[in-house]
């Protein structure tokens, strides 16, 4: 269990920290984010499909996180060589130097390392990490495997192993949210799927018709089920593989007399010394849960400024807590803020915590950079009829909407995802402008003037 430890806490919405003045060997091992379980990384990769190109979002921030003379990004397929030439020579933005490392390699690499034996051709990557002037090693989560890669390329890693994986445990967040008495969601604790069904008539009990079922370690809807209280429940068995699972009432309008609700999240930079809480974004979630998008700042804070004030106290104590977990680098604080009736103020939880480069890290930090104050909306959209990537940028800018410096308003496309076939199916693109109304009716522009199909979808 993490320990409070004295930590400065800043508070600047809108505006960029300070980021690290290093050079750093970035993994992007998006299928680490379960620390082996199998499973999980299964169930990920078939609901999400191409995530080997997830690595991409990366790209362009990089180097605006990791300020050194260039950064390593090892990324799991070749990224779009278009779309990179806009980074640099459209938005004069200094990119990292690129490798690239299958998923099932990093994890080669991980089993000969752990079990000392032969690392045949993998010899070549370790040798290039190792000659690389970066002093630290960083990845989406600190696994055993970046653990290993670190020591035998006698390297640092800007998060602890144990700091990693405590940081993104909703259980220990849990424990912690409810010793320091910040308000949580009413939760019941099931060591196995035979306390589950006990678990369920309790919320029940308490007036709740759905629960929610969380796994300790999840990300993107992966361990996580929506179940109806009286419903039989049949839970795999991965969601044990940390030990006890959370069951959470489900709280949504109409139920228990709430009349509106709201997903904030608090964007975080911890350093050795430091916790700052740089945007605050809207999270955009489907009917289940699964982020979708994001846009900064939420439209509705300017109305009610109690509500700021408070999400950034509660993201400061959470920071803190994760802060001694011993993880380091950009983190998000998701929140539920709930209005019933016949009350003035609205009741704010802490949700969980993702410690690592999260979906909303990417637009928050580039948007920042490219565009100081205003607005930004980010959506993952999906095409009707995949396109190379030159084509899609060729149409954007045709169309008037690709972003360049100096421009007001514009639209950034920040990563494509590609098909077996070579071509982008999907991308996050992200709109800058003044507001969040121009942000989305600019979206609605490109998406009008672009002569292929688009779709908004999840992340």
């Amino acid at each position: 269990m993490a320990k409070d430890r004295p930590v400065k806490i800043l508070s600047c919405p809108g505006q960029l920290p300070v980021f690290w003045d290093r050079q750093a060997v970035f993994f992007a091992n998006l299928l680490a984010l379960f620390f082996g379980n199998e499973e999980k990384i299964q169930a990920l990769a078939d609901e999400v499909g191409a995530i080997d190109s997830y690595g991409g979002r990366l790209i362009p921030v990089l180097n605006l996180i990791f300020r050194g003379e260039s950064s390593l990004l090892v990324l799991e397929r070749e990224p779009d060589t278009h779309l990179c030439r806009y980074f640099r020579e459209g938005l004069g933005l200094s990119l990292p130097d690129l490798m690239i490392l299958e998923h099932s390699r990093y994890e080669d690499i991980g089993k000969a390392l752990k079990d000392g034996g032969s690392l045949s051709s993998n010899e070549k990557v370790l040798e290039r990490v190792k000659k690389h002037g970066a002093e630290w090693m960083d990845g989406y989560v600190t696994d055993e495997t970046l653990s290993l890669i670190a020591s035998e390329v006698d390297k640092k890693t800007v998060a602890s192993r144990a700091g990693s994986e405590a940081g993104n445990n909703k259980y220990l967040l849990y424990q912690y949210l409810a010793g320091k008495g910040l308000p949580v969601v009413k939760t019941e604790i099931a060591a196995s799927a035979e306390q589950l069904p006990f678990c369920l008539r309790n919320l029940a009990k308490a007036g709740f018709k759905q629960a929610v079922i969380k796994s300790q370690i999840g990300a993107s809807g992966i361990g996580m089920m929506k179940v109806e209280v009286g419903a039989k429940v049949e839970v795999p068995e991965h969601y044990f593989f940390e030990g006890e699972v959370l069951v959470q009432g489900w709280m949504e309008v109409g139920e228990l007399g709430v009349n509106r609700m709201r997903s904030p999240s608090v964007q975080l930079f911890l350093n050795e010394d430091e916790v700052c809480l740089y945007d605050i974004t809207e999270q955009i979630l489907s009917e289940a849960s699964i982020h979708e998008g994001n846009e900064s700042p939420p439209a509705y804070l300017s109305g009610e400024g109690g509500l700021e004030v408070e999400l950034l106290r509660q993201a400061g104590l959470a920071g803190q807590w994760l802060h001694a977990t011993g993880y380091r680098g950009t983190a998000s604080v998701d929140f539920i803020v709930v209005h019933r009736e016949g009350e003035t103020s609205a009741q704010v939880y802490v949700c969980e915590i993702n410690a690592r480069v999260t979906g909303a890290t990417y637009p928050s930090v580039l948007a920042r950079h490219l565009r100081k104050g205003g607005a930004w909306l980010l959506r993952n959209l999906r095409l009707s009829e995949a396109q190379s990537g030159e084509v899609l940028l060729q149409c954007l800018d045709q169309a008037g909407h690709l972003f360049m410096p100096g421009m007001k308003e514009g639209v950034v496309p920040i990563n494509f995802n590609f098909g077996e076939d070579g071509l982008v199916h999907k991308g996050q693109f992200l709109c800058l402008a003044e507001t969040p109304e121009h942000c989305h009716k600019l979206l609605d522009l490109a998406e009008a003037d672009l002569p292929m199909g688009m779709s908004l979808v999840r992340d």
